[in-house]
């Protein structure tokens, strides 16, 4: 297995994804796991302050996949708000059941629900500032979807299967409203294990692409920024820790979006002529996926605005001064 420094310099800075084998395997709680789900729920519940958590239910019938409802008004779930250890209990319960509901905890806070945890479950080859989040649930499965940061996946109890496609796969994933999303992030409407081939004939394409990884207790996932993913929980009782992190050192996850730009840049510019939508590429072509210094050489480096580097002060000026003119168009 390799280790803390390997991982950083040969996996993450790959920009690939890769399955880190027992990369959790020392942790008291993947041993509690593996003694059974009971011990697991026993072992979170030493931790558990009895802060709420946002939990979904989906009805029998369902079977665990989290999506939209028939008329896509809607999602195919309920909400809730409950402590980890009530969740943990009523997917321990509901698991005994054939037919029974799915329910999930997903991408809760550790540090706002089981305090403590992340001291006797460390995972060392992160800064201690990117903070762990709990998915605790039945056999719950989330379609194809992406998130914006840096992803590390580590399987505590049950198993988890991992479907991943590559960024440029999109036009082949038939991705639903950027808006309006039953996890948040953008989904595929695209059934992965029964495709609608007449409905969405470039699926094809996409599995071509596919990359697909069971993990096991103690197995870890690292998950590039924008990599669409399928993840399906496999067990009746189910429990994996995630860690997102920004890929700019020390920036907080949600301090910058690339969604919001692209939103921005839909409302702004996709409306407008193909020659104007042309030139604009042009634009951001050239100050935003060029090389990183283009179009400054020419510049002294004081004025060079936001084409420099900016303090977080500056920053804070121009994020002030984009609010105020989004402000004015309402």
């Amino acid at each position: 297995m390799l280790d803390d420094e390997a991982i950083r310099h040969e996996v993450i800075a790959s920009a690939r994804p890769a399955v880190l084998r027992g990369l959790v395997n020392a942790w008291p709680a993947v041993g509690a796991g593996r003694s059974s789900p009971a011990a697991v729920v026993e072992y979170l519940r030493r931790f558990d302050n009895g802060g709420l958590v946002d939990a979904i239910m989906t009805p029998p019938e369902i079977q665990g996949r989290v999506f939209y409802n028939e008329a896509m008004s809607g999602f195919n779930f309920v909400r809730n708000r409950l402590p980890i250890a009530a969740v943990a209990e009523q997917a321990l319960r509901y698991g005994a059941f054939a037919h029974a509901p799915a329910v999930a905890a997903q991408s809760a806070l550790m540090r706002d629900c089981l305090p403590g945890f992340s001291a006797e479950n460390t995972l060392s080859l992160l800064d201690s500032a990117v903070l762990p989040r709990i998915w605790l649930g039945t056999a719950i499965t989330t379609p194809t979807h992406l998130d914006e940061w840096n992803n590390i996946g580590c399987v505590v109890c049950g198993r988890r299967r991992f479907t991943l496609f590559p960024p440029e796969q999109i036009a082949n994933l038939y991705i639903g409203p950027l808006d309006f999303a039953p996890t948040g992030a953008p989904m595929s409407l695209v059934r992965l294990h029964d495709p609608d081939f007449g409905r969405f004939p470039r699926f094809r394409e996409a599995l071509k692409a596919a990359v697909t990884a069971e993990l096991a207790p103690g197995d870890a996932i690292f998950i590039p920024p924008l990599w669409w993913h399928h993840v399906e929980s496999l067990e009746p009782f189910n429990l994996l820790i995630n860690y997102w992190w920004h890929g700019i050192a020390g920036t907080a996850i949600g301090a910058l979006s690339g969604f919001d730009c692209l939103i921005h840049a839909l409302l702004n510019l996709r409306t407008l002529p193909p020659a104007a939508r042309a030139a604009w590429g042009a634009l951001f072509h050239h100050y935003v996926f060029g090389a990183e210094a283009s179009g400054t050489d020419h510049i002294p480096e004081q004025r060079r605005g936001v084409l420099g580097t900016l303090s977080s002060a500056d920053a804070a000026r121009v994020r002030a001064y984009l609010a105020e003119r989004l402000q004015a168009w309402k």
